[in-house]
């Protein structure tokens, strides 16, 4: 394997001089594009030299230019068939993919693209793919789908692309991923890009490539100088509270907020869109029909804030974020990079804030060490901070409708008001009150900031640091198949318990089991769990037809940790005992507290 490695990300040789055609010139001077990201211009003349190619580069650092390019470069369009096919783990990502490589083409004459992904309409693709296609971008479950029935073909496949393969293998779909890939002509080409190289990375690069050349993008820091990072020590029931008085303050006109899992995201809409803020949220239960209405009214400007899970975020390409608030603290260091990579792009500056409960601050001190950079401590906004801030906006509003004129039609309103027996001063602080919106509440005289804790004193002021759960908001609950976590659609799980091996923990056989089976009241595990894991039990059992996988794959999609962190699963006929990190656990108990399994409710707790 041959590794070229990228020191700096400056001083990089423009477009012009990699040998690319005039109309992907003419296109990326449209697009504004005139010098390339490292990744393009080490990835593009290794992909264009028709070698298989690893590119090891974070989110937003142009990687779809970096394979989008050699696969136009490619397409013969004399002939209809499927020549490129590019998998992406979520929906999202494969219409922003498919968006992104229709922009490069747009001089190109008869190049077809077209994405396929689960929620969208199987027979309109069926009919599209009919008609002829050059390049399908689509995600594992739904190219299955149409392998399956035999409306998408490989024998013409000249290149294969594998985009945020790190994230594939992580949502369960690796053994979608090496049927397709098993599939597809064995003199095609194959590019994969991953934020990291991990042993299954490592082993499917092994398997399906053939002498790759690995481009591995290093930066001297993770995070874009050009992102004011701040964290904010905050009590778990004061989060929002904390949150609005962040976009408030700092005027946040187009703001993305991250939660750790679905039920967390439909939670604050609620209280955000009570606190009257023009709010949406979009998780992998939404149909995609939903999905796209949110997120075009996001782009539109209608929707100013888009409350998202990691998963689900992925493709999300808005421009000109104002910034970016972790609400939860991301369990991965990797999710904190590609959160707050949104903003600050293109040169423009961008904010990164992150709400610090008392039992996430490790978490914080993981990221410094990973980004190498010093997350700043903030200070909360006060209430009255907020209204001096308002106020001056209220002022500079009015001072601007008064210069833009039109006011004859409303100058007599003040005088009508005078005649019911208000002064000016009180018309004008009530129209204020009215405008301005800002009203007392629970928090707006309480310090919202947790203390250290001192000495032997109770384990944190003002009891548990749980945050409050709304009776109103909850999750949508649902299945947690394959199919309906944030990746692309599956209908149906057609296939037994996945042989990847280092995904999903098998169930022990009645001979291997540790526990006798005679009576599943008398279960009981005699080995004590691993160092660092904490031992959890469910509610379910062999009698409710559960598998591994699907405990897996409802803790890693609701707690949002990696399911390879699971350990090991014992399956009973009434129960079930399973080992996570004693890290986690918490998180895993609360995301799962009144969820279901293959949409049987589930009781969990830690194991006695």
């Amino acid at each position: 394997m041959t590794t070229e490695t990228i020191e700096t990300i400056e001083d990089f040789e423009t477009f012009a001089d990699l040998g690319l055609s005039e109309n992907i010139l003419k296109a990326l001077t449209e697009m504004g594009f005139t010098k390339p990201s490292p990744i393009q211009a080490q990835g593009i003349p290794a992909v264009m030299q028709g070698s298989d190619v690893i590119g090891q580069a974070q989110t937003g650092t142009g990687k779809t230019a970096a394979f989008g390019i050699p696969v136009l470069e490619r397409i013969d369009t004399s002939s209809n068939a499927v020549q490129a096919l590019i998998l992406c783990p979520t929906r999202e990502l494969a219409v922003q993919v498919s968006e992104e490589i229709g922009r490069l083409a747009k001089f190109q004459r008869g190049i077809k693209i077209e994405a396929i992904y689960g929620g969208d309409s199987i027979d309109r693709q069926i009919r599209s793919l009919k008609k002829g296609v050059h390049i399908v971008v689509g995600t594992p479950g739904r190219v299955m789908d149409h392998m399956q029935r035999r409306t998408l073909k490989f024998d013409e496949v000249r290149m294969m692309v594998l985009d945020e393969a790190d994230e594939m293998l992580d949502m369960g779909f690796r053994e979608d991923i090496e049927s397709i890939l098993a599939d597809m002509p064995e003199d095609r080409q194959t590019i994969l890009f991953s934020a990291t190289m991990s042993k299954p990375i490592m082993s499917i690069t092994k398997r399906f490539l053939n002498d790759p050349i690995l481009i591995k993008v290093v930066r001297n820091e993770l995070t874009n100088v050009n992102i004011e990072q701040v964290c904010f020590e905050v009590k778990p029931q004061a989060k929002v509270e904390v949150m609005t008085r962040l976009i408030d303050m700092y005027h946040l006109k187009s703001l993305l907020v991250f939660c750790n899992t679905k039920r967390k995201v439909d939670e604050i809409v609620e209280e955000l869109q009570l606190r009257g803020y023009a709010s949406e949220g979009i998780h992998g239960d939404l149909r995609q029909q939903q999905r796209s209405n949110v997120m075009s009214k996001f782009k539109a400007g209608v929707t100013t804030i888009l409350v998202a899970t990691d998963v689900a975020a992925r493709g999300i390409d808005v421009s000109g974020l104002d910034g970016v608030i972790n609400f939860d603290i991301p369990l991965d260091e990797e999710y904190y990079v590609h959160r707050i990579g949104r903003t600050g792009r293109a040169g423009m500056s961008g904010k990164a804030f992150s709400l610090v409960a008392r039992d996430e601050k490790f978490r914080i001190k993981t990221i410094e060490n990973y980004t190498k950079v010093k997350i700043e401590k903030g200070v909360i906004p006060s209430y009255e901070d907020i209204v001096g801030v308002r106020k001056a906006r209220f002022v500079e509003s009015i001072s601007a409708s008064i210069q833009e004129g039109d006011t004859d039609l409303y100058e007599d309103v003040l005088e009508m008001l005078r005649h019911s027996g208000f002064s000016t001063e009180q018309i004008v602080a009530a129209l204020a009150k009215q405008i301005m919106g800002v009203q007392k509440n629970e928090y707006s005289d309480s310090n919202l900031a947790w203390e250290e804790r001192r000495g032997g004193e109770g384990r944190r002021e003002g009891g548990s640091d749980r945050f409050e759960r709304r009776s109103s908001g909850g999750s949508t609950g649902g299945r947690f198949d394959r199919g309906s976590r944030d990746g692309g659609s599956r209908e149906g799980d057609r296939r037994g318990p996945s042989s990847g091996g280092d995904r999903f923990p098998r169930e022990r056989s009645s001979s291997e089991s540790r526990a006798p089976r005679e009576r599943d009241g008398e279960a009981k595990r005699t080995a004590a769990p691993e160092p660092g894991m904490t031992r959890l039990f469910l509610s379910l059992g062999r009698k409710d037809h559960i598998m591994p996988r699907d405990i897996v794959g409802a803790i890693a999609g609701e707690a949002n940790i990696p399911g390879k962190t699971i350990g090991a699963i014992d399956i009973y006929d009434k129960f079930t005992f399973v080992d996570v990190p004693e890290r986690d656990a918490r998180t895993v108990l609360r995301a799962m507290d009144g969820n279901t399994i293959k949409g049987k409710a589930v009781q969990i707790d830690i194991a006695k």
